[in-house]
């Protein structure tokens, strides 16, 4: 009968409170077997008293009723319409005997199963595994099994007249669904299962339609309700592993995961929406911790994720190894910088930037065959580990390494619509011409124009610095056109189209002439730099010897350093902590500051940037100095916390004017309101106005901490902001913030927005962060600092 709430009671196979007897254990308990035929025939009909007589003395609410349509006895009763049988089973349909062994994996429970997916049929399957299938299963070696997925639970059966199954998946216990390739083994399609329990279960049939049912119905019934938009996705594997993240890096969460193509999808705990890591795009991918822990590393992000289990674990992987490395000849299948261009090109065109622009005939020489083929495997191979220096590869070996890629890469960059690139070349208005090569260039693949767009870039700047490597737009034009164009040289029109995009690089590529001018700019500084480190020392090959302190200026802190092209601040910072024997512990944010002792100010250098430029414009008094960042800890948890990238609000502000070659003050330091966004600070002489009295474009500014003390700022909480104008001139601008934290939140968005919220390295950079715990919870697993 119901209950006064309206619900049927349980009924639940315990020992009466008041049986004490020592030795019990609830296997003891026996009943007589019922069989599943008088349950199913029960159902069926109004006499619920029977249907909880036999419930009572045993009978499986979840056996197979023997009918492929209706597999259970719910379906059963919910075909005949007796409604109170159906709700009296599925209050009882987990009415079995307790059993000790469940105890912890009770503990363990990451969701619970949807017991309304049901499906059945047969599939082959082999015997469980607990070590990871390298080689192909034959068909042999595979059974013809009736399953049937009923109440969270998978069972097989010898065949469909069979009631007592050869073995159960519960789903509450599957970790891992993995959806193999076509053909992999015997079968045209097969999926496995992996459970908490270490074992691997492989089926298969050669049905993909039906494969498909069955997939999706275990994939259903495992996925947790939190993560069911993975299931939108016809993902390669989809399962739960551990991972830690946000600013709660003490304890590892569980998240589930699906991989599907070169996309890694998830849903983690403390957030509602799925996040996506593009594999290809990754800036590290690395193991650590024994191969216990996988280092995903993105440019604002990083994460370390782990599995409970190594069987499934391994899986993963491979799996992410694999998705994340070259697949095909195609531009769109290499590694990926954020910006969509091969980490192959970029790698290429960085090195001769750096090292190989004076060149003489750069381009027009080749390199030795054997190393460019070597050279060009190992970049084919893992892009994103490779690093080319200078003394170990030739700066020709290299230019070739990268012609031969575009002369082999699948497609062409002008995929099969070339022809319409060359039809270009007859066109005789300038302006109509440069219109044609901006609609085909917006037709391109995003990765195909990104591509192109670097490249040309790259040749633009080369032509640029022609009366020192003798490779004018013509030259370039004579040597790309073949190799853009994949053909023998004999199609004039091929060198036109490069001659083309690099004479007009501007106009078709929508470029910035600014941002083009600052390019050339640090080129200049980095060759004068080279040119000035081959007149002092021949045998530093072109490095530049500097003098860098640590932590502090004196003379037994000194260190010095050969700065080759290439280096950024963080390498520098690394190098100098390395040679002192410094070990950093976590939270130790060491990084490289120029200090001007002239004018009482210093910059913490963004990771990333370059030190020859920076070097060639420093002048005597300033240096450099590697120290801890005591304010980047709070300024990442404040960035962390931000919703928006801008800020506003009052400082206290100061300007200095030129008048007839004298620099003086306006006065006193004085109220003003200011905004920051992405592209701009903005002064307003109150909160209350509405045109701005100044605004300085972000990429024009330089922060500096500080202020001359003979300016008598009014707090000690200020910064020194300098802006350059198109004439290269620089004018300082002081600011003054009431406390401490407000000066700081000023400063962590200041370095937000003029890198893109790229503000600190990851956590796998050697600099910043030692090796993780090998402890049951693996750290710093996901952070965002944007």
């Amino acid at each position: 009968e119901k209950s006064d709430c309206g619900v049927l009671p349980c009924l639940v196979h315990l020992p009466h409170p008041s049986f004490h007897c020592p030795t019990f254990k609830p296997s003891d308990l026996t009943y007589p077997p019922v069989s599943p035929q008088a349950l199913c025939a029960a159902v069926t009909t109004s006499d619920l008293a029977e249907t909880q007589s036999l419930v009572f003395c045993g009978a499986e609410v979840s056996c197979f009723s023997g009918d492929p349509v209706h597999p259970s006895p719910i379906a059963l009763a919910e075909e005949a319409g007796q409604r109170l049988q159906m709700e009296f089973l599925l209050q009882n349909r987990n009415s079995e005997i307790p059993r000790v062994e469940l105890r912890n994996n009770m503990d363990k429970q990451y969701y619970v199963a949807r017991l309304s997916i049901t499906h059945n049929g047969y599939l082959h399957k082999t015997a469980s595994m607990s070590k990871p299938v390298h080689e192909r299963k034959s068909r042999e070696e595979f059974s013809r099994r009736w399953c049937v997925l009923n109440d969270g639970v998978l069972s097989y059966y010898e065949s469909d007249r069979n009631s007592a199954p050869n073995g159960e998946i519960t789903m509450t216990e599957i970790v891992c669904l993995v959806v193999n390739p076509p053909d992999t083994h015997g079968f045209v399609s097969t999926f496995e299962i992996y459970t908490e329990s270490d074992r691997m279960y492989l089926f298969g049939l050669d049905n993909p339609e039906e494969i498909k049912e069955w997939i999706s119905s275990i994939a259903k019934s495992f996925v947790s309700n939190r993560a069911e938009k993975l299931l939108d996705h016809d993902f390669e594997r989809i399962g739960r592993l551990q991972y830690k993240g946000g600013l709660n890096l003490q304890h590892a969460t569980v998240g589930w995961f699906a991989l599907m193509q070169s996309t890694l999808y998830a849903c983690f705990e403390d957030s509602e929406k799925e996040e996506a890591f593009h594999l290809k795009k990754l800036q590290e991918l690395s193991l650590q911790s024994d191969n216990e822990v996988l280092v995903l590393v993105e440019r604002r992000r990083t994460l370390y994720i782990q599995g409970e289990r190594k069987l499934d674990f391994s899986g993963w992987i491979s799996a992410i190894q694999k998705a994340a490395g070259t697949s095909g000849d195609t531009l769109s299948g290499q590694q990926l910088t954020e910006s969509d261009i091969p980490v192959l090109v970029d790698r290429c065109i960085d090195y001769i930037t750096q090292c190989g622009l004076t060149s003489e005939g750069i381009y027009r020489k080749s390199g030795q065959n054997s190393k460019t083929t070597s050279l060009l495997e190992a970049l084919r191979k893992d892009a994103r580990s490779m690093r080319l220096k200078e003394g170990e590869h030739q700066v020709d070996d290299v230019a070739n390494t990268l012609k031969r890629f575009f002369r082999d890469i699948g497609e062409g960059i002008f995929t099969e619509h070339y022809p319409d690139w060359l039809n270009a070349t007859s066109i005789e208005d300038e302006h109509e011409k440069v219109q044609r090569y901006q609609l085909l260039l917006k037709d391109l693949p995003a990765v195909n124009r990104a591509t192109l767009k670097a490249l040309i870039n790259h040749l633009y700047c080369v032509q640029r610095f022609s009366d020192m490597n003798q490779m004018n737009i013509h030259n370039l034009a004579i040597v790309f056109g073949p190799t853009l164009f994949q053909t023998d040289g004999k199609d004039y029109k091929a060198g036109q189209v490069v001659e083309d995009l690099i004479m007009h690089y501007v106009l078709i590529f929508n470029v910035n002439e600014g941002e083009l001018k600052k390019q050339l700019n640090e080129i200049m500084a980095i060759i004068k730099m080279r040119e000035a480190g081959f007149n002092m020392n021949k045998k530093e090959s072109g490095h530049f010897i500097c003098t860098v302190y640590l932590e502090e200026k004196k003379q037994d802190a000194e260190q010095h350093v050969k700065i080759p092209a290439t280096m950024t601040a963080e390498e520098l910072t690394y190098e100098i902590l390395e040679r002192r024997k410094i070990v950093t512990r976590e939270k130790d944010y060491w990084s490289c500051f120029e200090v001007n002792e002239k004018e009482e100010t210093e910059r913490p250098l963004h990771y990333l940037e370059k030190v020859l430029p920076l070097m060639h414009s420093l002048g005597t008094e300033s240096y450099l100095v590697v120290k801890k960042n005591l304010s980047m800890e709070n300024m990442l948890i404040y960035l962390a916390s931000k919703v928006e990238d801008t800020k506003h609000g009052m400082m206290k502000f100061h300007e200095e004017r030129n008048l007839r070659g004298l620099v003086r003050g306006t006065g006193n330091f004085h109220d003003r309101y200011f905004i920051l966004n992405s592209s701009s600070l903005r002064l307003y002489k109150e909160v209350r106005s509405h045109r701005p009295e100044r605004e300085w474009a972000i990429k024009n500014l330089k922060v500096y901490l500080g202020i001359r003390k003979k300016l008598c700022p009014p707090t000690c909480w200020g910064f020194t902001m300098i802006s350059t104008n198109e004439k290269n001139e620089k004018h300082p601008w002081y600011f003054c913030c009431d406390t401490q934290m407000e000066m700081r939140d000023w400063l962590a968005t200041f370095l937000f927005v003029q890198n893109g919220g790229n503000v600190w390295p990851s956590e796998a950079s050697k600099v910043r962060v030692p090796q993780m715990p090998q402890d049951s919870s693996c750290s710093e697993m996901y952070e965002t600092v944007a």
